[in-house]
This record gives C-alpha cells, sequence and structure tokens, in this order.
C-alpha cells in the first residue's frame, strides 16, 4: 500500500545543489555553464515524472552530456524504488541517453551498476504491471552498458560499417566466436523487453492510442534500432565463421539464431501494425526464411534490415492525450466582495445597525441610489465570473470530446487494418488447413504401422514383465520359506529344551521322594524298636510290681520304699505314654506329608506327559508343513526353471524367424565379428553344462542353470543372426552352407532347451551336437575372414621390419635432396627468392626432421608392444597373429614415405618456379594425416602408461607444429613472390568499365562452377581411394554387428 500512496503523490521536481547559482565574480562562461545545467536538469525532470504517458521526445532530445555526472545526480534524488511508473520513465531515458550520448557516459554510468542491479532484483519480486517491466528493462540497460565496455569499438547507437565489424574482431577467429555469443546475449535481453511489454497489454484492443499503452510502447523505438543491428551483425557473423569452423562446432549458434530469428520476425511484425509506431518509425521485414549459413553464397542475398524514423515525427501523445494542467482551473475567483453585497442586502449594513456609528447619525449615510448600483455592479461581476467559468468547462468537455473522437476514429482504422489483416490470416490458414490434413493422412498410415510396431513391442515386453515378476515370486516365496524354517527350527529348540528341564524335574522329585521313603520307613523302624524297648520295660515293671506285691507281706519296711518306686514309675510310665503319644502324632503329620508330595508329583507327572504330548504334536505338524513347503519349494524351482528354458527357446526361435524376414537381408556382419560370437557362445555352453550338473547334484538353487540358460539363448541366437548377416556378403555357395549351419545350430540349441525342461532328461541331455555345429560355424566363418596380404608368417613379420626401415630410409633420402636444393638456391637465388626459398626449404627440413623423431619413437612403441604381448611366441608369431594391426602399421609406414618423397618433389618446382605453392601445402597436409594415421596405429595396442607412448605423442605435436610451419612459411613466401597488378581504371571510359564488369562477373561464374565440379571430383576421389584401401588391405566389414 505504501508504494500505491508514493505512486499518488507528485515527484517534485528539485534543482541539483550543483546548479544552484554560484556567487562571487561569476565570467559569463559560467554563466553559460550554470544556464546549460539548470536547462537539462529541467529537461530531466519533465521527462523522468509519475505521469503514465509517453516521454515526450522534446524532452528526450534536449538531454545532452558529454557525461553522465549530472544526469546522475538528477536522478538519484528520484523515488525509483518506490514508484514503477517512474523507474520505467527513467529506463527509457537512460536507454536513449546511452544510446545518442557521449561515450563517456557508459563510463561513468558503470560505477551506478550495483544499485541498478539491486533495483532489477527488488522490482522482480512482482509478477506484473510495471513492476516487472522494469526488472526486465534494467537487466537490458546493464547488458548494453557490459557489452560496451567489454567492446569499445561499438559505439552506444550500434552503427558500425563492415570494415570496422572486422577490426573489432582483430582478425581472431575466437574473438568472432565470443563477440557472435554476447550478441546472442544482448539480442535475447532485448527480446525479453519486446515480449514482456506484449504480454503486458490488451491486443484485443486499441491500447497503442491511450496515454498507457503509449507509455509502455513509447521505449520499444530504442529496442528496435538496437535489435535491428544486432540482428545484422550476427548474421555476419555467423557467415564469417562457418567459413572457419566446421559446421558441427556451429550447431548451437545455429540454433539459437534460428530461435531468436523466429521470436524477433513476430515482434517486428506485429509493431509494425500498431497505430503509434506507423507515425514514428517505419519498421523493416525480416525474409520469410533464416539465411542459409551451410553456403557461402548466401551472405550476398542477405539485405540489412534498415529503421527509418522521420525527421520531424509529431508525437502522438500531443494529439491524443490532453495534459492534466490544462484540463485544472487553477485560477480563484474573487467572490468575496460579492459575498458581501448579498450579506448587507438581506442583513442590512453594519453601520445602520451600529448604535455607535456616529457618522450616520450625523447624516453622512450612503444614498439608497450608491448603495443600488454598487449591488447590482456585485451581482454583474459574479455573473461574468460564472460565464467564464462555464465557458472553460464547456471548453475542456469539448477538447475531452474531441479527443475522444479522436481515439474513436484511430481505433476503428485500426480495426479496420486487423479485419483486412485477419482475412489475409484466414486465407493462409485455409491453404494451411489442406496440408494439414494431407499430412494428417500420411500421419494416420504412418501411426498405424507404428502402432503394429509399438503393440509387438508390448507383448514383447508384457511377456519379459510376467517373467520377472514371476521369478520375483519365488525369490519373495523361498525367503519366506527360509524365514519360516528357522522360527520351526527355533520353536524345536525350544520344545526340546522345556523337554529336557521336564524329564531333570521328574528325576529330582523321584529322587526326593525315594528319600522321603527311606527316611520315613527307617524312623518307623527307629520308632517301633523304642516302642518294643518301652514295652519290655513296661512288662518287667508289673513283673517287678507283681513280685513286690507278693513279697509286701514279706517286708513292712519296704512298703513306703516300694510305694515311692511306684509312683516313680507310673510317673515314668505316663511320661513314656506322652512321649508315645507324641511319636504318633509326627508319624501321622509325616504320613499327610507323604500323601501331598505323592499327589503333587503325581500332577506334575501328569502335567509333563500332557505338554510333551502337545509338543510333539506341534513337532510333527511342522515336519509336516516343512515338506509341504518344501515339495511346493522344489515346483516353484521347476516352474521357474521350466518358464526360462521356454522363454529361451523363444528367443531361439525367434532369431530362426529372423532368417526369413526380408527386412534381414539388408543386414550385413564380419567374418570376424561371427567368429568372436561363436568363441563366446561355447564358452557359454560350457557354462550351461557346468550349471545342469550342479543343479542336478543338488537342487536347492536354481538361479545359477536361470542366469546360464538365458545367456546361452541370447548369445545363440546372436550366433545365429550374425551368421545370417555374414552370409549376406559372401559369394552364394558358401553363404548357402553357412546359412544351413546356422539354421543347424538354432535346431540343436531347441533341441538341447526341450531335453532341460523335462526332468527325467536333464540328467542325459547332451550339449555336444550343439557344440559341434558351433565349432562348424565358427569354422567356416574362419574360412570367411580376409587374408590381408596372404603372406607367410616369415614375411610379415619381415615385412613390417622392411617398411619402417624404408621409411626412415625416405626421410632420410627427403632430408638431404632438402639441403641440397637449399645450397643450390643459396647458389643461384638471390634477393626475395632466396630468402623465401631458404624459409620454405628450412621449414621442410624441420618438418623431416620431426617425421625422422616420430618414427624412431613409433619404432621403439612397437618393440614395447611386441615385447609385453607375444609371450613366449616369436616377434614373427606376434605379427601374424595380430594381421590387422601389423597391416595396418604397413599401411601407415607406406603412407608416410610417399608423402615425405612427394613433399620433396613439390619443394623442389617450387624452389625452381615449375610448381605451386598450393602443391606444397597439399603435400604438407598429407604428411599430418600420414603420420596421424601411423601414431594411432601405434598407440592402439600401447599401455596407457608407457613412456614410450609419451614420446611418440610428443613427437605427434611437433609434426603437426612442423607442418604448420610449412603452410605458413608457403603462404608468406606466395604472397612476397606473387606481384599484385595495379588495377588503374582512370583511362577507361564507361562502356569499357561496363564490358570489364561483365567480363569480371563470367569469370567468377566460371570459376565457382569449377570449383563446385572439383569439389565433387574430389569427394568421389577419396571415397574411391576409402574402398580401394579397404580391399587391399582386407576390410571386410568395419561394423562388427549388424548393419
Amino acid at each position: 500500500m505504501d508504494r500505491v500512496k508514493s505512486s499518488m503523490q507528485q515527484v517534485p521536481n528539485p534543482i541539483p545543489k550543483v546548479l544552484s547559482r554560484r556567487t562571487g565574480g561569476a565570467n559569463s562562461l559560467e554563466v553559460e555553464k550554470e544556464n546549460f545545467e539548470r536547462s537539462q536538469a529541467v529537461s530531466i525532470n519533465k521527462a523522468i515524472n509519475t505521469q503514465e504517458v509517453a516521454v515526450k521526445e522534446k524532452h528526450a532530445r534536449n538531454i545532452l552530456f558529454k557525461g553522465a555526472h549530472t544526469f546522475w545526480l538528477a536522478v538519484n534524488r528520484l523515488p525509483l524504488s518506490s514508484n514503477a511508473v517512474l523507474c520505467w520513465k527513467f529506463c527509457h531515458v537512460f536507454h536513449k541517453l546511452l544510446r545518442d550520448g557521449h561515450p563517456n557516459v557508459i563510463k561513468d554510468s558503470m560505477r551506478h551498476k550495483a544499485d541498478l542491479n539491486d533495483m532489477s532484483r527488488m522490482w522482480g519480486h512482482l509478477s506484473e504491471g510495471y513492476g516487472k517491466l522494469c526488472s526486465i528493462y534494467l537487466k537490458l540497460l546493464i547488458t548494453k552498458m557490459e557489452f560496451h565496455i567489454k567492446n569499445p569499438r561499438f559505439p552506444g547507437n550500434l552503427q558500425m560499417s563492415n570494415r570496422q565489424l572486422d577490426e573489432a574482431g582483430e582478425n581472431d577467429v575466437n574473438n568472432f566466436f565470443q563477440l557472435t555469443v554476447e550478441m546472442f546475449d544482448y539480442l535475447e535481453c532485448e527480446l525479453n523487453v519486446f515480449l514482456g511489454v506484449f504480454s503486458s497489454l490488451d491486443m484485443s484492443r486499441s491500447v497503442s492510442v491511450t496515454a498507457a499503452g503509449q507509455c509502455r510502447l513509447a521505449p520499444l523505438i530504442q529496442v528496435i534500432l538496437d535489435s535491428s543491428h544486432l540482428y545484422d551483425y550476427t548474421v555476419k557473423l555467423l557467415f564469417k565463421l562457418h567459413s572457419c569452423l566446421p559446421a558441427d562446432t556451429l550447431q548451437g549458434h545455429r540454433d539459437r539464431f534460428q530461435e531468436q530469428f523466429k521470436k524477433l520476425k513476430s515482434l517486428f511484425y506485429r509493431s509494425s501494425n500498431l497505430q503509434y509506431f506507423k507515425r514514428l518509425i517505419q519498421i523493416p521485414q525480416l525474409p520469410e526464411n533464416p539465411p542459409n549459413f551451410l553456403r557461402a553464397s548466401a551472405l550476398s542475398e542477405h539485405i540489412s534490415p534498415v529503421v527509418v524514423i522521420p525527421v520531424e515525427s509529431s508525437s502522438p501523445e500531443s494529439e491524443h492525450v490532453v495534459e492534466t494542467e490544462d484540463l485544472v482551473d487553477t485560477d480563484i475567483p474573487p467572490l468575496s466582495s460579492a459575498v458581501d453585497s448579498k450579506f448587507d442586502d438581506l442583513f442590512g449594513t453594519s453601520a445602520a445597525t451600529d448604535p455607535f456609528n456616529f457618522n450616520s447619525q450625523n447624516g453622512m449615510r450612503k444614498d439608497e441610489k450608491d448603495r443600488l448600483i454598487e449591488q447590482l455592479t456585485a451581482e454583474l461581476q459574479a455573473l461574468k465570473e460564472e460565464l467564464e467559468s462555464f465557458r472553460l468547462e464547456s471548453g475542456r468537455l469539448c477538447q475531452a470530446l474531441r479527443g475522444r473522437v479522436n481515439e474513436l476514429e484511430a481505433e476503428l482504422a485500426e480495426q479496420t487494418h486487423l479485419k483486412q489483416q485477419a482475412l489475409g490470416e484466414s486465407e493462409f490458414l485455409r491453404a494451411e488447413l489442406d496440408d494439414l490434413r494431407r499430412v494428417k493422412e500420411d500421419t494416420e498410415k504412418e501411426q498405424r504401422s507404428l502402432s503394429e510396431i509399438e503393440r509387438k513391442a508390448q507383448a514383447n515386453e508384457q511377456r519379459y514383465t510376467k517373467l520377472k515378476e514371476k521369478y520375483t515370486e519365488l525369490v519373495q516365496s523361498h525367503a519366506d520359506l527360509l524365514r519360516k524354517n528357522a522360527e520351526v527350527t527355533r520353536q524345536m529348540t525350544v520344545a526340546r529344551a522345556a523337554q529336557d528341564e521336564v524329564e531333570n524335574v521328574k528325576k529330582e522329585m523321584q529322587d526326593k521322594l525315594k528319600a522321603a521313603q527311606d527316611a520315613t520307613s527307617q524312623q518307623e523302624k527307629a520308632q517301633l524298636e523304642q516302642l518294643q524297648a518301652l514295652q519290655a520295660e513296661l512288662m518287667s515293671s508289673r513283673s517287678e510290681l507283681e513280685t513286690l506285691k507278693s513279697t509286701v507281706t514279706s517286708s513292712q519296711q519296704s512298703t513306703e520304699q516300694l510305694s515311692t518306686q511306684l509312683s516313680s514309675l507310673e510317673a515314668e510310665k505316663a511320661g513314656l505314654m506322652e512321649t508315645v503319644s507324641q511319636k504318633e502324632a509326627e508319624l501321622a503329620n509325616l504320613g499327610v506329608e507323604l500323601e501331598r508330595v505323592q499327589s503333587s508329583l503325581t500332577n506334575e507327572r501328569e502335567s509333563g506327559v500332557k505338554a510333551a504330548e502337545s509338543l510333539q504334536n506341534q513337532l510333527n505338524e511342522k515336519e509336516s508343513r516343512e515338506q509341504a513347503l518344501e515339495s511346493e519349494l522344489v515346483s516353484l524351482r521347476w516352474a521357474s526353471l521350466r518358464a526360462a528354458l521356454e522363454e529361451a527357446g523363444r528367443i531361439v526361435q525367434d532369431s530362426l524367424n529372423q532368417l526369413e524376414d526380408p527386412a534381414h537381408i539388408s543386414c550385413t556382419s564380419s567374418a570376424d565379428y561371427l567368429v568372436s560370437r561363436c568363441q563366446v557362445a561355447l564358452d557359454c555352453v560350457e557354462r550351461l553344462q557346468s550349471a545342469r550338473d550342479g543343479f542336478v547334484s543338488d537342487n536347492t538353487d536354481v538361479s545359477g542353470l536361470v542366469r546360464a540358460v538365458t545367456q546361452f539363448a541370447h548369445l545363440v541366437g546372436d550366433v545365429i543372426v550374425q551368421g545370417s548377416a555374414t552370409s549376406h556378403m559372401v559369394p552364394v555357395e558358401q553363404a548357402d552352407a553357412l546359412a544351413d549351419n546356422v539354421k543347424a545350430c538354432g535346431a540343436e540349441a531347441l533341441a538341447l532347451l526341450c531335453q532341460l525342461k523335462e526332468r527325467e532328461s536333464m540328467g542325459t541331455a547332451d550339449c555336444s551336437r550343439l557344440r559341434a555345429a558351433l565349432d562348424t560355424v565358427m569354422a567356416l566363418g574362419e574360412k570367411l575372414r580376409p587374408r590381408g596380404l596372404e603372406l607367410q608368417q616369415g614375411e610379415l613379420g619381415d615385412l613390417v621390419e622392411q617398411e619402417m626401415a624404408a621409411t626412415s630410409a625416405a626421410v632420410e633420402s627427403a632430408a638431404a635432396r632438402i639441403e641440397e636444393m637449399l645450397n643450390k638456391s643459396r647458389a643461384v637465388d638471390t634477393g626475395i627468392k632466396m630468402e623465401v626459398n631458404e624459409r620454405i626449404l628450412a621449414s621442410c627440413t624441420d618438418l623431416m626432421q620431426a617425421i625422422k623423431v616420430l618414427v624412431l619413437s613409433s619404432k621403439d612403441l612397437q618393440r614395447d608392444i611386441v615385447e609385453s604381448g607375444r609371450g613366449a611366441a616369436s616377434m614373427k608369431e606376434f605379427y601374424v597373429k595380430n594381421s590387422r594391426w601389423t597391416e595396418g602399421l604397413i599401411s601407415a609406414s607406406k603412407a608416410v614415405g610417399w608423402g615425405a618423397t612427394m613433399l620433396v618433389d613439390a619443394a623442389d618446382q617450387v624452389v625452381q618456379g615449375k610448381g605451386k605453392f598450393e602443391e606444397l601445402m597439399v603435400c604438407s597436409h598429407e604428411i599430418a594425416a600420414s603420420t596421424a594415421q601411423l601414431v594411432a596405429a601405434s598407440k592402439v595396442k600401447a599401455d596407457k602408461d608407457s613412456s614410450n607412448l609419451s614420446r611418440l605423442q610428443q613427437a605427434s605435436k611437433g609434426v603437426t607444429q612442423a607442418t604448420a610451419g610449412v603452410v605458413a612459411s608457403t603462404k608468406s613466401g606466395k604472397s612476397q613472390i606473387e606481384d599484385t597488378e595495379t588495377m588503374d581504371f582512370t583511362t577507361m571510359t564507361l562502356t569499357q568499365i561496363k564490358r570489364q564488369e561483365m567480363d569480371a562477373q563470367v569469370l567468377v561464374l566460371e570459376l565457382e562452377t569449377r570449383l563446385q565440379k572439383e569439389r565433387e571430383r574430389l569427394g568421389e576421389l577419396r571415397k574411391k581411394h576409402y574402398e580401394l584401401a579397404g580391399v587391399a588391405e582386407g576390410w571386410g566389414g568395419e561394423e562388427e554387428g549388424t548393419g
């Protein structure tokens, strides 16, 4: 809300402090400078304000500085970060100042780059309105300043000639490449401003005649001027780059140019149809199709877009937009006297009612007629003022209505133009619709064929998905079974431990019971013996009592003694009886305890028996479940194995079906690749047999056999396909034999897979017949392999040494001949010719020395390769074993020797004045190519960490530099020797000049035609050379696979 409130306020127009009046002895120059700066500040404040109208051209045109110091002093006082319209108009004025102002403006403005960046990020947080447009525009201005700082040769208005454009790149292709990238970035920012403005406007209405629309469209004039120059320079730089660099390197540049070309063409077309731009600028139209940079002559067809601005263009805002200052009457009418007179009429004058007014009492009161005249005069004045206000209001309304009529007329004209444009577009769309219908019919035909292919692909994908899901389920079920088996084993272990504990408790209780029974029987025996002893004592006491009773009569004296002895005996008897009763109670208690122990022991024995029975039942149930799961797991293993075997059979059968497919006839392959695939298939057959034997001995693991079967099917299918493809490259008889053996191999593979499906026949499945079929196919492939140079072992090894020695000798001979030619030239030639010959022959000598170092490094590297790879075999056997590599070395060595000889012959002819400098340059390039071939052939089998390989690569770089030196010295010598004829046309008449011009055009066309024919001839020669070289060196087929 604060930003909206601040945008509603009128921005003050302060004069910077630097423009304050100078005091004290200011001379006329200072006064003029002060007046100029004040006028510039006034123009800035008039151009940059908060009114949503376009910046007036006269205000923007008056802002001219030799630097940006005064401009930024005035701008820094404006609230650019709080008012989007103000910031937008600042960007417009600043853009025009960068284009048309002094070059120092760009340099002085770079110090404010950080503030502009911060302001751009701040306005970028708004997703609509002027805020987003300000963010995009500020980025463009920052990019423009950075571009001109990096490329100071470009002026602010980007107007340069072709010569100045070439000088900007300093004749360096890298500078042109980087300059093109920077121009792409610059043009991208311009297009972003274009698109941002158009996307913020409602193009369904006539926005170009409204004040708000013109405020947004006005900066696009500067953008159009910049974009036209950037497009023109980008086209010219891309043509220049394509003449120096390969087309593949510039693919990214072409793609980016195509995208920007489409956007710029569309935006130019849309802008040219707006009524606002028709009065201010003439916008060019880009061609229908972008330039073809791959064709050098297309540069002559390029027409630079020219933007035309009328010399005196009236600003449309002066016609359609009414200034607010003209619509508001700021004068306040003097109504005080009229109000006072009306007050006096109603309530009388103050003098009449004032009792203290002595003047009226003395007869000095005004006459009634004078009072009436004053009243009428006041009323007349009020009516005049009211009439004037009505007149101003009617004038304002008329002016507003006149502006509205002009707007409606412009809108009607624009709608009429849009109607005509829509009619043209409708015709174009009808033609395009017919084309689309024809394309749709063709697309439907292709779609039907594509749907059939997709259906087959989906069927294969579904089969693979089902097999994968089945395999996943088997793996998951196997893991579940393993977990269940571990759980059952653990429960059985716990049950066995519990049963052992019950047995131990049972034994312990039996031991305790037996010990208690023994103790009780011993105690009973002891008590019985004690009781018998007491009874015997009682019987003896009774007998003694009877004896005493019989003798009581005999002895009176002993009566008291006997009575006392009797009482003691009775007491002792009572004690004994009490002891007997205690012993009987203890015996009863022991009997009760014995019964309790026996009952508890019986209960524990019964519970132990029940627990053992339940655990035994659970164990039996677990064992039966394990057996069922094991049987299910075995069935699942066999099911997965059968599924894998069936899928393998379908893969092999599909490969056999491809042999009957007519589309397969165009596929070709090499015998080398067929032999390598046969060898891999034989190894896979061995692995399959080992996996089969392992599964037969232990059928718990089926994964190894499934993997072996899958790999076996793919490899056998590959052998079948590659064998058929190889048969397409050989004579008919050999092709028929190879095709029959490949089919027999597929039949044997299917038979083997059928045997592996059955449990009974799996153990007896024999792979010997399939192995024999593969051996037959491989033998036929060996016969069909190219024989190269058809040399014996000794001859091939000797030929390598001979060719390397011959190459060294050719290089030595060439160096000697060059030295001899140099001596002859010094003795015969003088002046510039001797200097040129010495420089050319010196560069040729350096090239021969570099080739000599390269050949020696190649010999050392080949020696390391042979020593590290031959093992126990001899060097010649190693060369024969690697015959293809050996033949490559021989071919490369021959090419180097031949190139050295041709270079010397060409140099001899050039020194004698009979040859052409171009022949010498061609020979140099040929030597560079031959040495590159030798390096590639030498390092193909080398170890990447070899020191000799590093020396070889360094020597290769030396040859490249020496070749560049030969080419450079040749070009320099050619430019010195060839005389450039001075073209003097001063004495020729108009007819003669026209005649010469026509002859020159005819000659140019003849030379271009001849150049095109020679290029085609060169292409055919290279193609034929490649074919002959392939036949001579035994290139049976470059691609190792179906083609």
